[in-house]
């Protein structure tokens, strides 16, 4: 399975934003669904948005579908999340995480975090009010 490195988090002042990447190594992410993912402070981990590989489809957590994309660049086998508008709730440690094998089903399923694979680190994002 592949290694996940995410990057690109923060400080950054509400309404801004941030663009956060999510790099496979040791492999690549032929046959993944991919997601994002926020644990804030004092609350549950949340599902924020998954891609398939195979076909690009995507999953956008209703919470944040008017401010947040999820984007696969192939050739260099890196998920991209790219938030906008940001705003303090936003705040959190934001995860990738990968699933092998059905891509298409795990995202039309939501890409539950339950169900990934292999986890990389977290990379922390904090909005300033």
């Amino acid at each position: 399975d592949v290694q996940l490195q995410a990057s690109g988090g923060g400080l950054v002042q509400a309404g801004g934003s941030v663009r956060l990447s999510c790099a496979a190594s040791g492999g690549t992410f032929d046959d993944y669904a991919i997601g994002w993912f926020r644990q804030a402070p004092g609350k549950e981990r949340e599902d924020i948005a998954c891609i398939s590989s195979s076909d690009g489809s995507t999953f956008i957590n209703y919470s944040v579908k008017d401010r947040f994309t999820i984007s696969y660049d192939n050739a260099e086998n890196t998920v991209y999340l790219q938030m906008w508008r940001l705003k303090p709730e936003d705040t959190g440690v934001y995860y990738c995480a990968a699933r092998k094998g059905r891509p298409q089903a795990v995202v039309m399923a939501g890409c539950a975090g339950r169900i990934m694979d292999t986890w990389g680190k977290g990379t922390q994002v904090t909005v300033s009010s």
